[in-house]
């Protein structure tokens, strides 16, 4: 009986100490799923960044690659119009060549048209006026002398507006050329800025990277501790459990041999018809609904 009683006692303080040990395994399993949902909810938002800069890397990116390809196209433009620059400067540097040995070849006075008008009036006075024959010798000379200085005069304007047009074109090209110039440097420039904030987004990203990286190696560490605590809290619950119930079943018994022996007792009374008391019809009515 004592050994019985010895041994209804430990199973009581196992069934104590399993009742903390469930209460503290469930507690730490509830801190470890609040963590573990933590770092997924923190795993999850460093996906979201990873995906909105690959987004604005890709956005960026493309900007400079056109940026890049428009300088190149301006490039080839600007060199175009370098090209034709230094044709119009060329095309003047032999005009001015040619109006330089045109002018030492004689001494050039006077304006096309007036000398036009000259020839003119002596050709005129040649056919309509009767003349000794040196003196109309004379005047073809002249004539003749004045057709030279004609041609030559109507070839220096000729070259003279040349050079003019020349450098016109020339000034206008170089111009071009000069804003054409500025354009691919300040193009190049938006297309460095773009490539210095891709440089930034990059290492940006490796950084997420890297968190993402801690983030789900903390969360899977988190995940298989959850699981590893699973089945000791569902074993110290099963024994809780089965604890739980062999003190449940001993103390109906208990109350159960109580109520038997209050009844027998009532029994014994009822026999020698002494006077019950309220407690003894209590006893009885229980003994009855068993």
């Amino acid at each position: 009986m004592e050994a019985n009683h010895h041994q209804v006692s430990e199973l009581r303080t196992e069934f104590r100490e399993k009742k903390k040990e469930f209460s503290m395994l469930r507690s730490q399993l509830a801190s470890i799923h609040a963590e573990k949902e933590e770092y997924f909810r923190q795993l999850r938002s460093a996906k979201e960044s990873i995906k909105s800069a690959l987004a604005k890397i890709n956005s960026i990116k493309q900007e400079r690659d056109n940026l890049t390809k428009k300088v190149q196209e301006l490039k080839q433009e600007r060199n175009k119009l370098n090209l034709v620059m230094q044709e119009k400067f060329t095309h003047k540097k032999e005009a001015d060549q040619k109006k330089k040995e045109l002018t030492e070849k004689a001494e050039l006075k006077g304006n096309p048209s007036r000398i036009k008008a000259i020839m003119a009036q002596l050709e005129h006075q040649l056919e309509t006026e009767v003349m000794p024959f040196p003196e109309e010798e004379k005047i073809r000379k002249k004539i003749k002398l004045l057709q030279v200085d004609y041609k030559r005069l109507t070839q220096l304007g000729e070259i003279s507006k040349d050079i003019h047009n020349a450098a016109v074109e020339a000034a206008e090209h170089r111009r071009k050329a000069q804003q054409s110039h500025q354009e691919v440097q300040d193009t190049a420039i938006l297309s460095q800025n773009k490539h210095e904030q891709l440089t930034a987004l990059y290492q940006e990203l490796n950084q997420l990277r890297e968190k993402e990286k801690s983030l789900a190696q903390k969360y899977f560490e988190l995940k298989n501790q959850h699981e590893q605590m699973k089945k000791p809290l569902e074993e110290t619950f099963s024994r809780v459990k089965e604890l739980g119930k062999i003190f449940s079943d001993e103390e109906k018994k208990s109350f159960s041999q109580q109520i038997k022996e209050k009844t027998a007792e009532v029994q014994e009374k009822i026999k020698k018809r002494q006077k019950l008391r309220t407690e003894d019809i209590l006893a009885f009515q229980a003994l009855d609904k068993n």
